[in-house]
Order: structure tokens, then C-alpha cells, then sequence
């Protein structure tokens, strides 16, 4: 649990590693999300397009980063706002691991704030999405 207190500015924060994607988790995000295109459920249909094989969803990675903000604020902060943006693609096999970093600490109208730096990286220098988020402390 993070407390405003304790952070600086260029802190990295402990990490989130995810299990490998698996093809079965895609199915099942593509349920959820509505998402059906076969680019992501059909190896032979992504082969056809000039693709190695199914690959993940982008709002899935996206997923991840917000799961692991929202695991960063725990109980003593909120996501005021939250953005990403896609880099390399995620495929079944593949480990994400979600990272941050404390760019800005900053107060306004009394309330603490938190702006961060987020990773989604499924190897070192594979970013799959980065982006930024800001916590509010209560």
C-alpha cells in the first residue's frame, strides 16, 4: 500500500508480473469484451495477414496497467486519470510485466497527488503499452 509520504519523485515502484497470456484467456477476453475479431482467436486467419499468430487484444494490456494502478492505490489513493499507448504486440507466451515510476508529486486546492510513469513490457526493451496515471491520496 502506498502512502504519499513515502514516495519520491523518481521512485520505481514494486512491479506486477502476470502469468504468460495464454490462448484460452483471449477466447475469454474476446467474450467479455465483445472484441471478436479473429486477429486475436485464429492462428490460421492471423497467418493469412502477415502475422506470426493470434496476438493479444491492445485494451487487454491495457488491463493490466489498470489493474496494477489500481493495486498501487489500494486503499489510500484514487485514479484521477489514466492513458496508454500501445508498442509491440503480446502474444500467447508471452509474460507482462507492469512497472511504474513517480514523475511528479504535487498538491493542488489541498489535495496530494501522484503523477506516474507506466511500463507494460513483455522482455526488456519490449514495451507492449506505456502510459501515465495519476493517484489522488486520500
Amino acid at each position: 500500500m502506498l502512502k504519499y509520504e513515502d514516495l519520491q519523485e523518481g521512485q520505481e515502484l514494486p512491479p506486477l508480473v502476470k502469468p504468460a497470456v495464454t490462448k484460452v484467456q483471449l477466447v475469454k477476453y474476446a467474450g467479455a469484451s465483445g472484441d471478436f475479431n479473429p486477429l486475436h482467436t485464429d492462428d490460421e486467419f492471423a497467418q493469412g495477414i502477415g502475422m506470426p499468430g493470434v496476438i493479444a487484444h491492445g485494451m487487454l494490456v491495457m488491463g493490466f496497467l489498470g489493474e496494477y494502478v489500481n493495486s498501487l492505490a489500494g486503499v489510500t489513493a484514487v485514479i484521477t486519470n489514466i492513458r496508454m499507448r500501445f508498442g509491440a504486440i503480446t502474444r500467447p507466451g508471452d509474460e507482462i510485466t507492469c512497472s511504474a515510476v513517480i514523475r511528479n508529486l504535487y498538491e493542488e486546492e489541498g489535495k496530494r497527488f501522484a503523477s506516474l510513469e507506466l511500463y507494460a513490457q513483455k522482455a526488456a526493451e519490449k514495451v507492449v503499452g506505456s502510459g501515465k496515471a495519476i493517484l489522488q491520496f486520500f
